[in-house]
């Protein structure tokens, strides 16, 4: 049987020492991100026309954005600058939760953290990014088409940012499916196999959580499934390579 040694993994610690471990590292993040909104924060305005740039563009004549609240714009500022300091903390919220699950992990994998932060933080830019340039503009048109005639439309900032954030975090997330992917493979929870034998399932899957996480219409549905698909596919080549480097290691180790 392997020893500590031959492994690389760190010995089993009592359920106590991982929470207080998981506390530390929240505490870290917690504290990153508060740094980040002071320095957010006085840049305010610059975010706020950022956001709300998608759907200005998109507003027919004579619709506006609206605080419907007296305290609305207040809040709202608060919750975007939250909102931005997150996205912004991303590279380190993944540094510490490689660092939390490091103990579980082989000697030889550990020297993933880098590729792991820079893959997980790139791709979750590029699911936010997807959705700003991509869906939001077509999805805003189709949407803000109903105004007409008699119809104005009058959005509620709080409801807009809310609607935003939703959207942003799902396909930062969903963009994320390769590198979990990684992590199950890796953790011998998933082959490539598996998912090639339940891939009409995965799909099917893919659309329903597509249909939950965006508008009910079609478009916005595609819009989130067809990238899903595509890295269904790229996760399927990830659980490949990685996860049969691991069932070599494990044998080699084993023998």
């Amino acid at each position: 049987m392997p020893n500590e040694k031959d492994t690389g993994v760190e010995a089993k610690q009592p359920l106590m020492e991982h929470l207080e471990e998981l506390r530390k590292r929240l505490i870290r993040i917690f504290i990153i991100v508060i740094i980040v909104f002071c320095a957010v924060y006085s840049n305010s305005k610059i975010f706020m026309d950022f956001v709300t740039a998608p759907v200005i563009a998109a507003l027919p004549p004579h619709a506006s954005l609206s605080m419907i609240k007296i305290t609305e714009g207040f809040f709202v500022e608060l919750k975007l600058c939250a909102v931005v300091a997150v996205f912004f903390s991303m590279p380190a919220i993944f540094y510490e939760l490689w660092k939390f699950i490091a103990p579980g992990l082989y000697a030889q994998e550990k020297k993933y953290i880098v590729s792991f932060v820079i893959s997980a933080t790139l791709l979750f830019i590029g699911g936010a990014a997807f959705a700003y340039y991509g869906a939001f503009p077509f999805g805003f048109k189709f949407f803000l088409g109903y105004a007409q005639g008699s119809v104005t439309a009058t959005l509620s900032l709080q409801e807009y940012l809310g609607f935003f954030t939703k959207m942003i975090m799902a396909f930062g997330f969903v963009f994320e499916m390769p590198v979990f992917t990684f992590f199950l493979a890796k953790m011998g929870f998933l082959t490539s196999r598996m998912m090639n034998k339940y891939r009409k399932y995965s799909y099917l899957g893919i659309f329903i959580i597509a249909a939950i996480l965006t508008p009910p219409d079609v478009f916005s549905q595609m819009m989130m499934a067809c990238p899903m698909m595509i890295l269904y596919e790229v996760s399927v080549f990830v659980a490949k390579v990685f996860g049969r480097k691991r069932e070599i290691k494990e044998e080699d180790v084993y023998a």
